[in-house]
């Protein structure tokens, strides 16, 4: 199967509609709440809570017996819960610093995880088989109430998110003065934690514990290359994580041998990698560009001010010099003197040049505010 035929058979093909779907919901979901962890410098929490929910997993499949989809992401949404508050805990009440804390619960929690998955790998009753995938994920295993689940609690973080705007928005940025505007700053910082972790468990299905994270912080790294204004920067964010499941459930199921979890988060890296390459504000190509253009400037002035001072040895300004007192200035090229005749700062005349009354009233402006700079300093 081709893109063409993806997208031609996605709103025919019930099971192409239903994993479409769901990954572009997922994605959008991921995408939002993502830009606060990512803001909040706690780009490693999502990493932390999608290994700390497999425990949960395990442990809802060995006291029900039953692979029932809500009743394992149930498991999963308590235990991620659980590390959460263990890593805030272990902040609060130790001297240990964030990283540290997330570190610790990832590890303890993903290793307990792989502890139970291998006891129940190795119980007689077969209902345990596929149990794994909840590591890599399985987009194919989504149905329509998996679907509905997710666009339930995405409109409802949505939602939310327009009710405690305000306190979202302060809180980002300065936690002690909304404090003193007498908001309830722990209930706000665990209504966000909350959804962050929800997103995670939906996700779980979809993409797996090992790659939930890059998900989570994919499209908000993204869209922060684009905006400074934190609205536009969730819009952004959810669109780039809703395009990244559409298209990554386009080429895995185009593809022989694909898995979709990972070929998302591939597509979500390629939003990245163009955000930090080709953003107008923040990216690498324009940084250089601007780099460059900045020294150009600089070489013309520098090369305006030293006509300046040698036109300065004469009464009449446009009193014509030869070319060649220039060549051994660093900042002189023969491009120098063609953007400075366009500018009309001089006048060219063969192997000779001389300065225009612009150009003298622009080096003296670059020399009185050089004099004014040091003088302050």
């Amino acid at each position: 199967m081709s893109l063409f035929d993806y997208f031609d058979q996605v709103f025919s093909d019930y099971t192409l509609r239903t994993i479409t779907l769901g990954t572009a919901v997922l994605g959008a979901a991921c995408g939002m709440l993502g830009s606060f962890a990512v803001l909040r410098k706690q780009s490693l929490l999502g990493d932390a809570i999608s290994h700390a929910a497999l425990p949960g997993i395990a442990l809802a499949f060995l006291i029900t017996g039953t692979k029932d989809t809500n009743l394992l992401l149930m498991g999963a949404l308590i235990s991620g819960l659980i590390g959460t508050f263990w890593i805030r805990g272990i902040i609060k009440k130790t001297h240990l610093k964030t990283d540290t804390a997330l570190g610790l619960i990832l590890s303890l929690f993903f290793g307990f995880g792989m502890l139970l998955l291998t006891f129940i790998q190795k119980q007689p009753n077969a209902n345990q088989a596929g149990l794994d995938k909840y590591l890599f994920g399985q987009a194919a295993t989504l149905v329509e109430s998996d679907v509905t689940l997710m666009i339930f609690v995405t409109l409802m973080c949505a939602l939310v998110l327009l009710l405690f705007w305000k306190e979202f928005k302060i809180l980002l940025f300065d936690a002690d003065f909304t404090k003193t505007l007498g908001f309830n700053t722990r209930f706000i910082d665990i209504l966000i934690t909350f959804f962050i972790v929800l997103a995670i468990v939906l996700g779980l299905q979809t993409v797996g514990v090992v790659l939930m994270s890059a998900l989570l912080l994919a499209p908000a790294a993204a869209a922060r290359q684009w905006t400074n204004r934190l609205s536009s920067m969730i819009l952004l964010a959810a669109l780039f994580g809703a395009f990244s499941g559409v298209f990554g459930t386009a080429i895995s199921a185009s593809q022989n041998n694909l898995s979709t979890g990972p070929v998302i988060v591939l597509v979500a890296a390629v939003f990245v990698l163009i955000s930090f390459v080709f953003s107008p504000g923040r990216g690498l190509l324009f940084r250089e560009l601007r780099f460059r253009q900045n020294r150009r400037d600089l070489q013309l002035k520098k090369t305006l001010q030293l006509m300046h001072s040698i036109a300065k040895t004469h009464d009449d300004i446009s009193h014509p010099h030869a070319i060649r007192i220039l060549n051994n200035f660093q900042g002189f090229t023969k491009r120098s003197l063609q953007k400075m005749e366009e500018k009309q700062w001089i006048t060219l005349q063969q192997h000779h040049w001389s300065l225009t009354e612009k150009g003298y009233f622009a080096a003296e402006n670059m020399f009185n505010e050089t004099t004014h700079d040091e003088s302050t300093n």
